[in-house]
């Protein structure tokens, strides 16, 4: 009566005869480059071969291989989502960075221009301006002048608000209905 061990040899993700951990599958040696008169764009095509063919073998998703043969290297990382029931842990979402412009708030408020003209903050130069942000204002209230062709119109507000944005510069051309301040509602 003989007794009869089969034991698989290293390197096929056998457990080797003593126990312990499986031992990793090795790929097939890759010639390098010169090898056989092997041209190196062949060297990485074998490697980019071996490379697909060990992943395939591993469990879990791989996040790093590095196959070298000769001078020539294939390395290859990524991130892949575990499986439900993995051992691995999924990685973080990728969070798009946010806009650079911020987006204008939903409820604020506008003063617009009443006429094609120049916007002047000030009943004079030198005097001080009519509001300023942060100033409290009323519907009625003079808040700019825009000059046009000679003729000095007052821009009033149509509604109360606290002034927070002052949009046009003091002695530039404005457009019909422009934005001049903006206003968070009162």
């Amino acid at each position: 009566m003989s007794a009869r061990t089969d034991t698989a040899p290293a390197g096929n993700g056998a457990t080797p005869s003593g126990g312990g951990q499986p031992v990793p599958p090795r790929p097939p040696r890759v010639p390098a480059a010169g090898d056989a008169g092997e041209p190196p764009d062949a060297v990485l095509a074998g490697l980019r071969r071996h490379a697909r063919q060990v992943v395939a073998e591993l469990p879990g998703p791989v996040r790093r291989v590095l196959l070298r043969a000769g001078d020539s290297v294939l390395e290859v990382e990524w991130h892949d989502a575990a499986t439900p029931g993995s051992a691995y842990p999924a990685p973080p979402p990728v969070v798009p960075p946010a806009p650079a412009v911020a987006p204008e708030p939903v409820h604020r408020l506008a003063v617009r221009s009443p006429i094609v003209g120049t916007f002047y903050r000030a009943p004079e130069p030198g005097a001080a301006p009519f509001v300023a942000v942060g100033d409290v204002i009323r519907p009625g209230q003079v808040v700019g002048i825009v000059e046009a062709m000679k003729l000095m119109n007052e821009v009033t507000a149509d509604r109360a608000g606290r002034v927070v944005e002052v949009l046009a510069d003091d002695g530039q051309p404005v457009e019909y209905d422009q934005p001049l301040l903006a206003l968070d509602p009162a």
